[in-house]
C-alpha cells in the first residue's frame, strides 16, 4: 500500500504546482547523491506479501475490513480489493539463520491471521491470481475504502478517456480473455511478493541492472498465476494483467510509443538518479498532491528531506525493479524493490524464491565484467516476457550459454551463483541448503505453482468436472498444500 492522499479530483493548478515541486525534489535528490550520508552500513532485506480472502466456497470474500479488524495487527494492512490484504515484514539482515527464524515467524503470523480471518467468515489464500475470481465479482462493491485507491481509479480513467481493455491470449491453449473494464478492478487480481534490498548509492546501479537480468529466470521458476476468469493463459498471467489494468494510454498513444506505467525500462543505468529522472520526464502525475515541505531548506539545515512528491510520483510508476528512497530514524537510505514474483504457493516457496534472488544478485552485481555489459536490454526484456508466458517451458538467451531452457540456465549457472552469493552474505549452510534445495528440486521436477495448478485442474476435468468446478476443487487442494508448508514441487496431482 502506498502513501495516503487527501483528495480524489485535482485542479489544473494543483497539477502544475505538483510538477514544479517534483522537479525541485529531483534537484534536491541529485544534490543528496553527491553530498549526503546514506544509511547502508548494515544492508537490510524486507518482504511484503499480498494475500487473498475467500469464503467457504473458495470464492472471493469482500471482507478485508472485518478481517483486518479481527486480526488487529499493524503488520497486516488493506489493499486495493476488498478481497485483498497485505502482510508487511519488518526489515532484517540476511546473515546466519535469519531466514529460518523468518520462516517460523511467518508461519506463526499467518496461522494466527487465518484463525482471526475464520472468525470473520473468511480464509486466507497466498496465490498470484485468485483463480475463482470472475468478472461478476467486480459488479458489486469491490474496492477497499481508501481515498488513495479512489483517486488512483479516477486519475487512470481521466488520463485514458475510455475504458480499459484487458486482452490476454494463451501461448499454448485456445483460451483468451478479452473484456473491457470501467474501473481498475482487474488490478486487484494481481497479488505479489515484494523483495527489498537496502544498498549504497554507488552500488545501486549495479544491483538494479543485475536485478533486471534476473527478472526472466525469477518468473520462470516462480510462476503461480496461470488462470484468469476461468481461462488458462500465461504461466504468470499476473504480469501482463497488471500492465493492462493500470494502462493510462489510449490505443493511439500506444501506437506513438508512449511508455506504459508498468515499465520494464529501456536501458541499463549508471545511477539511481537515472530512474527517478525518467519518472519525471516520461510520466504525468496521477496523484498530484503537494506537501508543505521545502526540501531545499530542509537539506540546507543538514537534515534529510522526505521528498514526498518525488516518492508519491515514484509510487505510481510500476517498475518490476522499483527504486526506493526512504528515511528511517532521520537517515536516508535507498532500496531496490523487486516486484515481479507472485504470492505463494507456501512460505517455504516464497523464501526459496527470495534466497535465489538475493544470492544470485549479490554475485551478478559484483562481477568484474557484469552480465549486462554482454546482454542487450531488449534481450533481457524478451527473456522476461517469454518466461512470463511459458514459465518452466521458456527458452532464454544468456551470454556464454546462448539460447537454453530457463530451468537449465538456473540449474547450471544461476543456482551456483546464488549459493556463492548467500555465502558472501554470511548466510548459514543450513539456510542455503534448505531454500536453494527447493529451487533445485523445482527445476529438476519441472513443477512450480503454475505447473501444479494446470496439471491439477486438468486432472479434475478428466474426472468430468467443468472448468470452473475443477478450478474450485484445485483451489481447495492448493489451500491445504499452502497450510502444510511443503514446497509445491512435492505436492501430488490427483490421479498421479
Amino acid at each position: 500500500m502506498g502513501d495516503e492522499v487527501a483528495g480524489v479530483g485535482y485542479t489544473r493548478e494543483q497539477r502544475q504546482r505538483y510538477r514544479e515541486k517534483v522537479r525541485q525534489c529531483l534537484d534536491v535528490f541529485e544534490r543528496m547523491l553527491s553530498d549526503s550520508s546514506f544509511e547502508f552500513d548494515r544492508p537490510l532485506t524486507g518482504l511484503e506479501i499480498e494475500l487473498n480472502l475467500v469464503d467457504a466456497e473458495f470464492s472471493p470474500a469482500m471482507a478485508n475490513a472485518a478481517v483486518l479488524e479481527s486480526i488487529a495487527n499493524p503488520d497486516y494492512q488493506t489493499e486495493l480489493g476488498q478481497f485483498n490484504i497485505e502482510l508487511n515484514v519488518s526489515p532484517r539482515p540476511l546473515p546466519g539463520d535469519s531466514a529460518l527464524e523468518l520462516e517460523e515467524a511467518l508461519r506463526l503470523s499467518l496461522n494466527h491471521a487465518e484463525e482471526r480471518a475464520n472468525a470473520a467468515g473468511a480464509h486466507i489464500v497466498m496465490i498470484g491470481i485468485l483463480p475463482t475470481l470472475m468478472p461478476e465479482h467486480f459488479h458489486t462493491e469491490w474496492m477497499s475504502t481508501n481515498t488513495r485507491y479512489a483517486a488512483l481509479n479516477e486519475s487512470v480513467f481521466a488520463a485514458r478517456g475510455e475504458d480499459l481493455l484487458i486482452d490476454i491470449a494463451s501461448p499454448t491453449e485456445p483460451d483468451r480473455v478479452s473484456a473491457y473494464a470501467d474501473t481498475i478492478a482487474p488490478e486487484s487480481a494481481c497479488t505479489s511478493v515484494q523483495l527489498h534490498l537496502q544498498v549504497s548509492p554507488q552500488d545501486f546501479a549495479a544491483n538494479w541492472n543485475a536485478a533486471q537480468t534476473l527478472l526472466g529466470p525469477q518468473v520462470a521458476i516462480g510462476a503461480n498465476s496461470p488462470y484468469l476468469f476461468g481461462k488458462h493463459l500465461w504461466a504468470e498471467t499476473r504480469t501482463e494483467l497488471f500492465l493492462q489494468a493500470t494502462d493510462t494510454r489510449s490505443i493511439e498513444l500506444k501506437n506513438q510509443g508512449v511508455r506504459p506505467r508498468v515499465f520494464f525500462g529501456e536501458r541499463w543505468i549508471t545511477s539511481i538518479f537515472d530512474l527517478f529522472e525518467e519518472n519525471v520526464r516520461y510520466f504525468p502525475a496521477l496523484l498530484p498532491e503537494v506537501s508543505d515541505e521545502d526540501p531545499v531548506a530542509v537539506l540546507d539545515r543538514g537534515e534529510a528531506p522526505r521528498l514526498q512528491e518525488l516518492r508519491l510520483h515514484n509510487g505510481t510508476v510500476y517498475r518490476w525493479n522499483r527504486p526506493i528512497y526512504d528515511i528511517v530514524d532521520g537517515r536516508p537510505h535507498l532500496r531496490v524493490e523487486n516486484r515481479v514474483l507472485p504470492a505463494g504457493p507456501t512460505v517455504v516457496d516464497v523464501l526459496a524464491n527470495s534466497a535465489f534472488y538475493y544470492g544470485a544478485m549479490r554475485v551478478l552485481s559484483e562481477q568484474d565484467r557484469p552480465v549486462w555489459t554482454k546482454l542487450s536490454f531488449a534481450t533481457a526484456e524478451a527473456n522476461f516476457t517469454e518466461c512470463a508466458r511459458r514459465g518452466m517451458d521458456a527458452t532464454v538467451y544468456w551470454p556464454g550459454f546462448g539460447e537454453m531452457p530457463a530451468e537449465e540456465l538456473v540449474l547450471r549457472h544461476l543456482l551456483p551463483l546464488a549459493h556463492e552469493g548467500l555465502e558472501l552474505w554470511g548466510v548459514s549452510q543450513q539456510v542455503r541448503d534448505r531454500y536453494l534445495g527447493v529451487i533445485e528440486a523445482r527445476c529438476k521436477s519441472g513443477r512450480n505453482g503454475a505447473e501444479w495448478q494446470v496439471a491439477t485442474v486438468s486432472a479434475f476435468e478428466g474426472r468430468g468436472l467443468n472448468r470452473l468446478e475443477a478450478i474450485r476443487e484445485m483451489l481447495k487442494v492448493y489451500t491445504e498444500g499452502m497450510h502444510s508448508n511443503a514446497p509445491v514441487h512435492t505436492w501430488e496431482v490427483p490421479g498421479e
